[in-house]
């Protein structure tokens, strides 16, 4: 059973950065470094949309509305996935979740809540 917690939300005023950070426990180090990782966000009234996703490999993509502001990291030894949120809009409001598939199941971390004030 994997098990991810997410940290580093808060408030912050636009223009701000925040760093948002996801432990994974429940997997090995080698499984977690072979495993995909993605930040999702949802607002208030909207659906859960992928924000940043992190292959095994270390490459990212991204949601077109956050390109250029925010970056996604991953630290296989701490299996630990990362992301960067510069430029904060207000937009960018919503509780953030770390996401991943592992054994052909869907692990979801519990959220953290990102505000971002105007």
């Amino acid at each position: 059973q994997v098990h991810l917690v997410e940290s580093g939300g808060g408030l912050v005023q636009a223009g701000g950065s925040l760093r948002l950070s996801c432990a994974a426990s429940g997997i090995s180090g080698i499984m977690f470094s072979i495993t995909a990782m993605g930040w999702y966000r949802q607002a208030p009234g909207k659906q859960r949309e992928l924000v940043a996703g992190v292959s095994s490999g270390g490459s990212a993509n991204y949601a077109d509305s956050v390109k250029g502001r925010f970056t996604v990291s991953r630290d296989n030894v701490r299996k630990s996935v990362y992301l960067q949120m510069n430029n904060l809009k207000p937009e960018d409001t919503a509780v953030y979740y770390c996401h991943t598939y592992y054994t052909d199941n869907s692990y979801w971390g519990q959220g953290t809540q990102v505000t971002v004030s105007s």
